[in-house]
């Protein structure tokens, strides 16, 4: 009889030890609305059933994951830790039950991004997509950061994938960041003419903005020697010694190296990768798969 209540023993305490998926979707819906109530709704249970979930997840991983009034909620630093991991278990399981199961979730979807990402980035997302969700069917549209915004907000496109300088005023998910950097040629001469030649992204692009802020602020006379729509118009510019330009660290190479510090250039803020949607099951859809994907993203770009 003792075994028998060791055993029991050993198996509750394995149960404590588990998360509840139901909870981790819950908390994820809490944290995007912004509110319990639409939280409940989402997730089809009523505020106290929402309330009751949070309480015991908070109390399983011993925990504060959230403060509330009664207009907002703000998560905590663990609560901000949780919501990575919940996003991505929840993604990996949606994954795995269509994987078995197959989907017969189908419509269209509509996804706006900038040229740069939607030639790097973009591919392997949708691959992703098909696989588990074959049903549906995608239109994409590339155009500048701030394009792409502006058509999610029109209601012309479900999903919005856009780099930024600073953090949008709406929910979004941070995919990654990496720094901005002054790069050139290596051992190229343009970092020496005056005004200082740019090349830089059309009007809309983040990196654009970020660049001729930092420069502005710094009163330092430049000119914009070389125009393009994607960054690969930019490293052609750097490669042929006519401009520097502002780029993610990721592009340096042996050919195109950081600006010394001699030069005294400005300081440049980070890039940012993100994703926003507008709620619809094929957005999310969408979303989930780049969640679950999210440790492989900056190596796919």
């Amino acid at each position: 009889m003792d075994q028998v209540f060791s055993t029991l023993e050993q198996n509750l305490v394995r149960a404590s030890r588990t998360l509840n998926l139901d909870a981790l979707r819950t908390f994820v819906a809490i944290c995007e609305t912004g509110t319990f109530r639409r939280a409940a709704t989402r997730v089809h249970r009523s505020p106290s059933a929402v309330s009751l979930q949070i309480t015991k997840l908070e109390e399983l991983l011993n925990a504060k994951l959230m403060s509330r009034d009664a207009r907002h909620v703000r998560l905590t630093e663990d609560g901000e830790i949780l919501l990575s991991f919940a996003r991505k278990m929840l993604g990996l399981n949606d994954e795995v039950i269509a994987a078995f199961k197959g989907s017969a979730l189908t419509g269209h979807l509509r996804l706006a991004a900038p040229h740069d990402l939607g030639v790097s980035l973009v591919p392997g997302l949708l691959r992703g997509l098909s696989e588990t969700h074959p049903g549906i069917i995608v239109d994409v549209r590339l155009d500048t950061s701030h394009a792409v915004q502006s058509l999610l907000d029109a209601g012309e496109a479900n999903l919005a994938l856009f780099n930024e300088a600073t953090e949008p005023d709406f929910q979004v998910h941070r995919l990654y960041s990496e720094p901005l950097m002054w790069l050139m040629r290596k051992g190229g001469r343009a970092v020496e003419r005056e005004p200082l030649p740019l090349a830089i992204s059309e009007v809309g692009c983040a990196w654009r903005e970020a660049a001729l802020s930092a420069l502005q602020t710094a009163e330092r006379d430049y000119r914009i020697a070389y125009s393009s729509d994607t960054s690969m118009g930019q490293v052609a510019a750097l490669r042929g010694d006519l401009a520097i330009a502002a780029l993610p660290r990721s592009l340096v190479s042996q050919e195109l190296v950081e600006v010394p510090a001699d030069y005294g250039l400005p300081a440049l803020p980070e890039t940012n990768v993100y994703l926003a949607d507008d709620g619809s099951q094929t957005a999310k859809a969408f979303v989930s798969i780049v969640l679950a994907s999210a440790f492989q993203i900056k190596e796919l770009v």
